[in-house]
């Protein structure tokens, strides 16, 4: 299955206006990442009726995201401009004088404004506004079109959450041989320590007991600071997320918990590090992981 970004942009238009109708009509559709699905219409109230079909039209493709949807028309470049009427054109004369009493500073009506009022351009009346089924077209072709772009960039974001992949895998190939040298380096260190200590006290107040608490003690701390284990635990991250990407379908949710455990796993690392080199390998593990956080935030 393809893997969907949530960010998108679709555009058509009716190319000649339908049968009885004096204008076109056009659809833009805009997606952005969301958490949830989040679908805001912009559309003429005379469509309002169909706001439900659309919206089930929307859901039954697209799973996550902010869309937002406007439906808009445009007058035929062939179609004379419709001039109002007679007794309308005194209608708006009227009313501008009596808002011209109340107000002096009010502006005069412009032609733009007289024809959108009069009637003579587009005012959303239900003579002009199309059926559902030509509408419905409109809506999928341009869904069609905004889940080509989406899938498009899905896949732009699976190509970099896979290179992220392999740099995370090569950092954890770098840290593995150095875990058992940092244990035992550790181990050695706190021998040392205690043997330098038992120098400078009394033979007789040291017991056999005490020498073999302090051997406990060392190899409890080597064991606090191996982190193999963490790294075990990350590649497995790492192996269920190239998975997840390989699948495809809607992943986001699970990518996005897993991004949160590969960088618990990586801060692990950097707390229980006892030498430069690892704490270089836990920043540079974290720099990767916050990538793949901010390209996980875009999928579906």
């Amino acid at each position: 299955m393809a893997v969907y970004s949530m960010t998108g942009f679709a555009a058509v238009q009716d190319n000649a206006p339908p049968a009885g109708h004096s204008c076109a009509w056009g659809l833009e559709v805009r997606s952005v990442n969301s958490r949830f699905l989040d679908i805001t219409f912009k559309i003429p109230d005379t469509l309002r009726v169909h706001e439900a079909a659309l919206r089930q039209l929307v859901t039954s493709g697209i799973k996550r995201g902010k869309l937002e949807i406007r439906i808009f028309s445009t007058h035929a470049s062939n179609q004379a401009i419709a001039v109002p009427s007679a007794p309308r054109l005194s209608q708006l004369a009227t009313a501008q004088e009596q808002v011209k009493a109340w107000l002096p500073h009010a502006r005069e009506l412009s032609v733009a404004d007289i024809l959108r009022l009069g009637g003579g351009a587009d005012t959303g009346d239900s003579s002009s506004a199309p059926a559902w089924e030509p509408l419905q077209a409109l809506a999928m072709q341009a869904l069609k079109k905004l889940q080509n772009a989406r899938e498009k960039e899905g896949q732009r974001l699976v190509l970099l959450l896979q290179n992220n992949l392999g740099q995370l895998r090569t950092l954890a190939a770098q840290a593995a041989p150095l875990i058992p040298q940092a244990v035992e380096q550790q181990r050695e260190r706190f021998l040392l320590r205690w043997n330098e200590a038992l120098g400078t006290a009394k033979a007789a107040q040291i017991t056999e007991a005490m020498q073999e608490r302090a051997l406990a003690e060392a190899t409890a701390f080597a064991i606090r600071i191996d982190v193999a284990e963490e790294l075990g635990r990350l590649n497995a991250h790492l192996d269920e997320v190239e998975s997840l990407l390989t699948k495809g379908g809607e992943l986001g949710k699970r990518l996005d918990f897993m991004v949160q455990e590969l960088h618990r796993e990586a801060n692990t690392l950097g707390s229980k590090s006892t030498s430069l080199e690892l704490t270089r390998i836990s920043m540079d593990m974290k720099v990767l992981i916050e990538q793949m956080r901010e390209q996980v935030q875009n999928i579906e």
